[in-house]
């Protein structure tokens, strides 16, 4: 069955250019295109990266998941949601180029940019206007940000942490 994600928010693109920045995300992109794959997997072929990319994968929503008994145990298994993407969105250069810059944004660099956002909402500062002034980055900046994120998420117009599954 095709499905098709429709992108009306351009900062909707960041998930899915970050599907593809490294030859192990898009190879892990395109094994569960193919088919329903467990961590232990993905784990196998690609190692902890692959098993990393599951969780950012799960957090973009760009996998549905279904419990999978492999004859020892039961695992959860992962395969892609969409196998087509259709964008409708007309946006000023500007928001464009602060999405691409959140989606392309070096790796050592997001991480201090992410950490310093999840300082300011563990200090009780949650709302993205507050969050965007304090760090010096546009809203859509900063929506692209949190959207690249496994560790944060929007809620309405606050920024929260997301709590780690155990």
């Amino acid at each position: 069955m095709s499905r098709v994600k429709v992108i009306k928010d351009v900062t909707e693109l960041v998930p899915i250019l970050r599907a593809v920045s490294t030859n192990v995300k898009k190879d892990v992109y395109t094994d569960l295109a193919e088919g329903w794959q467990t961590e232990e997997q993905i784990e196998e072929n690609y190692g902890e990266e692959g098993k990393k990319t599951l969780k950012i994968f799960d957090k973009m929503d760009l996998v549905e998941t279904r419990w999978q008994h492999t004859g020892k145990e039961t695992q959860k298994a992962y395969h892609t949601y969409y196998s087509d993407v259709h964008i409708d969105a007309s946006v000023p250069i500007e928001e464009i180029s602060d999405v691409l810059f959140a989606a392309m944004m070096d790796e050592d660099e997001f991480e201090e940019i992410e950490e310093q956002i999840l300082e300011s909402v563990k200090e009780g500062d949650t709302f993205a206007n507050d969050i965007s002034k304090k760090i010096g980055y546009s809203g859509t900046t900063l929506e692209g940000l949190v959207k690249r994120s496994v560790k944060l998420k929007y809620k309405g117009h606050r920024i929260e942490e997301l709590k780690e599954e155990r």
